[in-house]
This record gives C-alpha cells, sequence and structure tokens, in this order.
C-alpha cells in the first residue's frame, strides 16, 4: 500500500460509502451481552474519568460492557502490529497520532470516514490530529486528543524583572528574552537540536520538513523558508546557555529547569510535574503562554501531538467498537477529557471548554494557530527521526556553519531516507 498524503474526503464519496460498506457498521439488535476491548496508554486518562465515562456509556447501552486495559508506550508499536495481526486483539486502540500511517499500511484497520465524517464533524478537527489519521481520503486514526509545547515560565524570574505581559510576536519575545538574560538568569533556555520547536518555526515561514512530489518525498531545509525559521532559532537560542549539539533530553530540560534560574523553556504542560516535583520550591511558580507568531494577530505554529483512535480489522466487536470510538471522539466526552486532563480536544469549535485552565488554553491556542500539524505524513519518517539529519543541521548553523550548505546536507538524506 503507497501512503500519500492526505486527501479530504468528499460528500459525494460518503454518500457512496453509506451505500455500499453498511456491513458490519451498525450494531446489532440482538440482547446478547458484548464485551468490547479497549487498549489505553498508560496515564493517557484518570481512572476517575474512566469510571464517569465506563458507568454513562454502560448504563445508555446495556448490552455492552466496556473493559480497558493500559499499555505502556515504550515497546507498543510491536504490541499493536502483533494485535492487528490477530493475536489477542483488542477492539479499539490508542495510538499516538504519528503511528497511523504505518498500521494502516498493511491494511488492518477499519475504514472510519463515514463515521469521521457523518457523526464526527470532522471539518473541524485539529489538522495535527486529523491528518495523519487520514491515508489516500480514508480516515483510519479518529482524533482524540492533542497536546502540544508552550512556553513555561518562573512566575517569579518574571515579575523580579518587572514584565507583567507575554510577547505576541516573535520580535517582542526575543525582546523579552534579552530583556532576562541577565548574569544569573538565562533569558531561556533552548537545546540546539530541538527540531519539534524548529519545525513549528518553518511552518510559521510556509515551509516543510518534506513535501511529496508526483509520489516522492523531498526533504525541504535547504529552502528559503526552513533558512529564515532556523535565522530565527539561532536568535532565540542565543538568550540562554543552552547546548549547541544536544538536545532536551541531554541533559534532560526538566532538570535543568528546575534549578531556579531560567526564566523560560519550550515544552508540553505536563513537565510541570516533573520539574516541581524535582525542585518543590517551584510548586505553584509555573507559569504558561502560547508561542509567539511572526505576527501578533496569529499564535505560533507548533508539532502538535497527541492520540487518535483506532479499529482493527479483526475486532471481534467491529460494530460495537465504532460506536464506543464515536463516544469518546464526540463533544460530550471530548469536553469531559479536556476538562479533566488539562488535555487539548480534537475540535477547534471546542476550545472555549478549557477557558480559564492556563496551560490547556495555552495549548488550544497553538494547536488550532494556522500551519501547526504533524511530521510528514509517510510511513518512512520514523527512520528519519532515528537517524535525524534535523538535528546536526541545525547545531552546524549554530556553530556558525554554512546554513544554505548544511540544509541541503539535511534535505538530501531525508529524501535519500524516504525514498520508496
Amino acid at each position: 500500500m503507497k501512503i500519500r498524503r492526505p486527501l479530504y474526503t468528499s460528500v459525494v464519496l460518503v454518500s457512496a460509502l453509506a451505500l455500499t460498506s453498511g456491513c458490519g457498521l451498525i450494531p446489532g439488535s440482538g440482547s446478547e451481552k458484548r464485551t468490547v476491548k479497549i487498549w489505553l496508554m498508560q496515564e493517557s486518562v484518570s481512572q476517575d474519568f474512566l469510571d464517569r465515562f465506563t458507568k454513562a456509556y454502560e448504563k445508555e447501552h446495556p448490552s455492552v460492557k466496556l473493559q480497558f486495559s493500559f499499555h505502556s508506550w515504550t515497546g507498543i508499536g510491536k504490541k499493536v502490529t502483533s494485535a492487528l495481526e490477530g493475536k489477542n486483539t483488542p477492539d479499539v486502540i490508542e495510538v499516538g497520532n504519528t503511528q497511523v500511517a504505518q498500521y494502516a499500511e498493511s491494511d488492518a484497520l477499519v475504514d472510519l470516514t463515514l463515521e469521521a465524517v457523518r457523526d464526527l464533524g470532522s471539518e473541524d478537527w485539529l489538522e495535527g490530529l486529523a491528518e495523519p489519521g487520514n491515508i489516500n481520503g480514508s480516515q483510519f486514526g479518529i482524533p482524540w486528543y492533542a497536546a502540544n509545547r508552550v512556553v513555561v515560565y518562573n512566575k517569579d524570574i518574571f515579575k523580579d524583572a518587572g514584565v507583567d505581559k507575554f510577547p505576541k510576536t516573535r520580535e517582542e519575545w526575543v525582546d523579552l528574552s534579552q530583556q532576562l538574560n541577565t548574569d544569573g538568569t538565562q533569558g531561556i533556555y533552548l537545546p540546539g537540536q530541538d527540531w519539534y520547536t524548529l519545525a513549528g518555526f518553518i511552518w510559521d515561514e510556509g515551509g516543510d520538513l518534506a513535501v511529496e512530489n508526483a509520489g516522492d518525498w523531498e526533504g525541504r531545509l535547504h529552502t528559503e523558508e526552513a533558512l529564515r525559521a532556523m535565522e530565527f532559532y539561532k536568535e532565540l537560542q542565543a538568550q540562554g546557555k543552552g547546548p549547541k549539539d544536544s538536545d532536551e533530553q541531554k541533559p534532560p530540560l526538566v532538570d535543568v529547569f528546575a534549578k531556579g534560574n531560567i526564566a523560560q523553556i519550550i515544552a508540553t504542560p505536563g513537565t510541570a510535574a516533573v520539574i516541581e516535583k524535582n525542585n518543590p520550591q517551584l510548586k505553584g511558580k509555573l507559569g504558561y503562554f502560547t508561542i509567539p507568531g511572526k505576527t501578533a494577530d496569529k499564535a505560533g505554529a507548533v508539532f502538535t501531538g497527541g492520540s487518535d483512535l483506532i479499529i482493527p480489522e479483526k475486532a471481534d466487536q467491529r460494530s460495537a467498537a465504532i460506536e464506543v470510538v464515536k463516544e469518546m471522539a464526540g463533544e460530550r466526552w471530548q469536553t469531559e477529557l479536556a476538562r479533566t486532563m488539562n488535555y487539548v480536544p480534537n475540535k477547534k469549535a471546542l476550545a472555549h471548554v478549557i477557558k480559564g485552565q492556563e496551560s490547556a488554553a495555552a495549548m488550544a491556542a497553538g494547536a488550532a494557530a494556522e500551519g501547526s500539524k504533524a511530521t510528514p505524513n509517510t510511513v518512512r519518517w520514523a527512520e528519519v527521526e532515528v537517524d535525524n539529519p534535523i538535528k546536526p543541521f541545525m547545531t552546524k548553523v549554530l556553530l556558525g556553519g554554512d546554513a544554505e550548505r548544511a540544509g541541503k546536507e539535511a534535505s538530501d538524506r531525508i529524501s535519500s531516507i524516504l525514498a520508496p
């Protein structure tokens, strides 16, 4: 199966699907109790949320019993692949949004295009969640929730510096970081190889990491857009002492920020809990704001991570599983999930449900920003991340190397990896 860039399905196609593929999609009317087995990732949701959902769903669907189990992200790829082949197959699986393409390649997933358009209002889904699950115009992954990077800041440092408002543009952000960058404080700690953050800047410029051209994928780090983004990254990175030759894992970003002498980092809000655990004195002193864009009227684009829900072709309770997914991804439980877990809901129109939740609201604005999305939608992208030529490209530029040459080298390497 050749994976191509998503094409959004027309209403005509959906109508045809409704007429030709109804078999197995409508739950049976029998009274026999059915158990729907659902795999979720560890810590994706709280037990309280799960209990509420289960109680409500089983009350409204007395012939269905929900059976949830939690699984570690570590090694999940092999486990899901085995399940799709028919070994201890669950009925619903939570997967990372960028993983859907590799599972869909095996033709082992149920096509949920009809449900996406007819029942779930897919036209309003966040692009970064919806696009990775849409393969050749068919929706195999149903967006469940999003989580993306924001600016996490130290409230005490901002207060001591007399900062009482957040930057609205990149230029203001650099000026602020410069103001905060003193002898005792780093204005921002930005590792030199944080390529997810760079991706957002590239999308803001109208560029991309890679694009598909006549069926072939080509790296795009040598383009004017990518080079402008890298130049901004270099300017921002200079407002602190982040290493130019490593990423946010070496040393761990949370450990560095927990020392208390850094004004800002770029991270998901979930890192706050780890930071506060490492340094309890920072509890209640961390704030969040959306990554600024090029102009004040637009938030900065960000890599949109999160989870999609898939249904294996070999699921025993396929029709019942579809109904469960529709409920999990529908507005009622999307609202509950967002409020309970501080997640970004799957629709732009639902952003208002997390109003007043500082971290979630900051994420939602970024996830809904023009240009925000996931990595290029090809099954081979995982191989790019293993070799990851983006990282040495960034380091070469930060160390004063020829940006265009480094970008071309990285682009050629990406094209080579993505070649069929």
